[in-house]
């Protein structure tokens, strides 16, 4: 059992594929495995066209299935997040993210696209009925610098905010991992009494 991150940026490299990297690097810091799905690498012709023959696809949705969280990230544009990640959560099955702890993060141009996850993004993730949906962090690209020697810098704010996110992510896979798959109910045996 694993953590996805699945990246709805239509663009390599991006802000929206640098945070996600770097949630997964601190999530594995504290030994959560995790594999990577870029939308964007999917066939777009069967993307777009909803081929559940495509083996790409049938992967991908399996990955889903199978992750006991996803970390979803997504630029965001014209208020609302990338038509790549919408043909992709369109794919699948209505409970297709049934018992899942959902992490979901945005980049954007400026703050006042912030509320496009929670307004957009939250209300799908929820009706493909996630067990829960952590808050979302959302960042500027000024507050995720880039530099090809030190790689990225997320500003102070921003990386308290995935820090919270990554923790209570975390937490919430141990308390997950530690209950038990069957309730134990103790068979009562009748008490005989002497006579």
């Amino acid at each position: 059992m694993s953590i996805l991150l699945v990246s709805g940026s239509p663009a390599a490299p991006s802000s929206t594929g640098r945070l996600l990297d770097h949630v997964g690097d601190k999530l594995a810091a504290l030994g959560h495995r995790h594999s990577k799905l870029q939308v964007r690498d999917l066939p777009a012709k069967a993307l777009l066209h909803a081929d559940f023959a495509d083996l790409s696809l049938k992967r991908a949705i399996g990955a889903v299935a199978e992750a006991e969280a996803i970390v979803i990230a997504t630029p965001v544009y014209k208020a609302s997040y990338t038509g790549l990640l919408k043909a992709f959560l369109d794919l699948l099955p209505q409970d297709g993210l049934k018992d899942k702890l959902v992490l979901p993060l945005a980049t954007g141009g400026s703050q006042s696209h912030m509320l496009a996850l929670d307004y957009a993004l939250r209300p799908v993730l929820q009706a493909l009925d996630a067990r829960q949906v952590f808050t979302s962090v959302y960042a500027t690209s000024q507050q995720l610098a880039w530099s090809d020697v030190s790689g990225l810098t997320v500003d102070p704010a921003i990386a308290w905010r995935v820090q919270a996110g990554v923790d209570a992510l975390s937490s919430a896979l141990h308390a997950l991992r530690r209950q038990p798959d069957d309730v134990f109910v103790p068979q009562v045996q009748p008490v005989r009494l002497a006579r």
